[in-house]
């Protein structure tokens, strides 16, 4: 099964976050290393993931965050119900009750 490539836009994505990573193990004066012994994965894991590596598993970068203590916000940040748009549509389609 072949690949599709990865869109542009998702690729500068990943950068920026990566970037973030990198400043927020900067913040808090911690070695690649040391996070990575936090996080339980190699040195070049982490690295990979502050690169913006689209392959670090989504595992690896719940638990960083959660290293770096940013994992609520990331969270937070993709709750639909957190958006107008999210709160409207799940007035619109969202049943109002469930039958047995």
């Amino acid at each position: 099964m072949a690949t599709r490539p990865t869109p542009v836009r998702t690729r500068h994505a990943a950068e920026v976050f990566g970037g973030h990573i990198r400043t927020w193990r900067k913040l808090h004066e911690l070695t690649v290393e040391q996070l990575a012994d936090r996080v339980g994965v190699n040195r070049a894991t982490i690295s990979r993931l502050e690169r913006g590596d689209g392959g670090v598993s989504l595992d690896v970068v719940l638990t960083t965050l959660n290293a770096l203590g940013q994992l609520d916000r990331v969270v937070d940040a993709a709750d639909p119900y957190g958006t107008v748009f999210g709160r409207a549509r799940s007035q619109q389609i969202l049943p109002q009750r469930v039958r047995n």
